[in-house]
């Protein structure tokens, strides 16, 4: 069977921002770019259930600039992986990236599971995965925290308010995506690394899959960086005299009391 896992690019976290001149941006100089952690969890699910069902393959794809993206690509395969697609494009919403996705899985064919982070950490906007699946015609459900897979459905459990857990079974195909605690994301070995800087990446044009233009709804405009945080206010003098500058802080600056 074919398994795919869907992934993004994203910023590190340490990465420092800046916000281009025109302000629609960010400035993508000097920018450390990674696979978005959520999709760590996806792409070690995806390889276990490979390693778990002989004779299946984990082909993995991300959207973006191709020149870019191939660096996390080969990342999922140097953690084992068997095959990788770029799609080549710009600037591109979440719809028109979900239905970018949705339109290479069906032309590959035989997709039995396909797996995506939760969300991507640089938008935090957690709707691709469900939009790809809307697109496929197929069940999904995300923040998975536990997966089964028995040939013709899938199990999964899923965090939900309170700290509860929801069990959904979903007939395959079906999109999961993952949460936290799926699993324990593995390290590339030095032997995955050297291969997979020598496996062919198949690209595809954004262009070639017949996505009108007027589906990229969303522009990005008015990117701003947060305001600076104020200096930390150290108190001095006994725990009374803390405890009483303290309820004065918080009832005359903070005004929370």
């Amino acid at each position: 069977m074919k398994i795919f896992v869907c992934i993004k690019q994203v910023p590190d976290t340490e990465t420092k921002i800046k916000i281009t001149p025109d302000q629609n941006g960010i400035d993508t100089a000097g920018v450390k770019w990674v696979m978005n952690p959520y999709d760590e969890y996806a792409v070690e699910e995806a390889v276990k259930l490979r390693d778990a069902n002989a004779g299946s393959q984990v082909w993995v794809l991300s959207a973006g600039p191709k020149a870019r993206v191939i660096e996390s690509l080969r990342t999922a395969l140097a953690m084992g992986a068997d095959e990788a697609i770029v799609i080549n494009a710009e600037n591109l919403d979440n719809y028109s990236t979900a239905k970018a996705l949705a339109e290479v899985i069906k032309a590959e064919g035989g997709a039995k599971v396909i797996f995506s982070g939760k969300l991507a950490i640089d938008d935090n906007a957690s709707s691709v995965s469900q939009m790809m699946a809307e697109f496929l015609n197929v069940p999904h459900t995300t923040v998975v925290s536990k997966f089964a897979f028995n040939g013709e459905n899938v199990v999964v459990e899923r965090d939900v308010e309170g700290g509860a857990k929801e069990v959904v079974q979903m007939m395959t195909p079906a999109v999961v995506a993952a949460n936290k605690g799926l699993n324990m994301p593995r390290y590339a070995s030095l032997p995955g690394i050297m291969k997979a800087k020598k496996k062919v990446i198949k690209e595809v044009e954004f262009s070639s899959l017949n996505i009108p233009a007027t589906d990229i709804k969303l522009k990005y405009t008015g990117f701003t960086l947060p305001a600076d945080k104020p200096p930390v206010k150290m108190l001095s003098g006994d725990s009374s005299a803390q405890a009483a500058q303290l309820v004065s802080l918080l009832r005359d600056e903070a005004k929370v009391l």
